[in-house]
């Protein structure tokens, strides 16, 4: 896509020198856009995270074809610190904080030194997250796991980033919770600009939020479009939003099936 801020081409990336984990991956996100990455499983959702800010080399992986370009700069081969400092941060889906730290000793991490634009950094975090102003003294592994998701993203912002990388944003949390996090989502957006590249297994969720997303199965992108039309899509609304209407005789079965079918002639 032609002024994307991100754009991955044709990417594969390999484990161990020899289990292929993505094949020929190539997705864009374009400035101020929210881009939704689902997926089951497995598909490879998490590696391309891993691909895109740097961290493959903690699994003994690596980019083997393609490029990932961001801002027009080269981002493959970077460390993270590099990448990071381009304006590319990740929110992993484990080890999100630091749990013998507070909240506030979490958000100063991030930060080389403290000066009056971080203190308006963080009431600025305070005003997307008020529910980490009230916890600011708590320490991080007494928190929720929505509490330590809203930190993490927080943490995250500390960095000033241009985009954001979220890996599994609703993974293991409540409706409730999981609405003020997409409220929050929109609002950084909104009021900053920033992107947003979000990775999830729950298509009820990124499409209410996504202006574009992909379908990852088996390491490939199959599928990919406007967030409502998605939505709208007789595949999408069976296998991930539990609107089919034909009786299964045995759901992985026949799911695998009609996908290899459908999407991979």
């Amino acid at each position: 896509m032609t002024g994307s801020l991100l754009q991955m081409e044709k990417v594969e990336v390999v484990y161990k020198r020899t289990i292929t984990a993505t094949q020929g991956i190539s997705l864009s996100v374009a400035d101020r856009q929210i881009v939704a990455l689902l997926g089951t499983n497995g598909a490879g959702k998490t590696t391309t995270l891993r691909a895109i800010s740097g961290f493959l080399g903690i699994d003994d992986a690596r980019v083997t074809e393609g490029t990932i370009t961001f801002d027009g700069l080269r981002l493959d081969g970077r460390p993270p610190h590099e990448i990071a400092g381009r304006g590319v941060v990740l929110v992993p889906e484990r080890e999100k904080v630091f749990p013998n730290l507070t909240v506030k000793e979490n958000l100063l991490v991030p930060v080389s030194r403290i000066a009056d634009d971080t203190r308006r950094q963080e009431e600025q975090i305070f005003h997307f997250f008020p529910r980490l102003a009230e916890l600011r003294e708590r320490i991080g592994g007494l928190l929720s796991g929505g509490e330590r998701q809203m930190l993490a993203i927080a943490a995250a912002l500390m960095c000033r980033p241009r985009l954001l990388l979220i890996d599994e944003l609703s993974l293991g949390l409540a409706p409730v919770m999981v609405e003020s996090l997409i409220g929050s989502l929109a609002a950084i957006r909104g009021e900053l600009g920033i992107a947003i590249l979000l990775v999830e297994q729950s298509a009820v969720v990124a499409l209410q939020i996504a202006d574009y997303a992909y379908v990852m199965e088996n390491g490939r992108i199959v599928l990919d479009g406007d967030g409502e039309r998605l939505k709208g899509h007789k595949d999408v609304q069976e296998f991930y939003l539990g609107q089919a209407k034909a009786e299964r005789r045995s759901y992985r079965d026949v799911k695998q099936y009609r996908r290899s079918r459908r999407w991979y002639g």
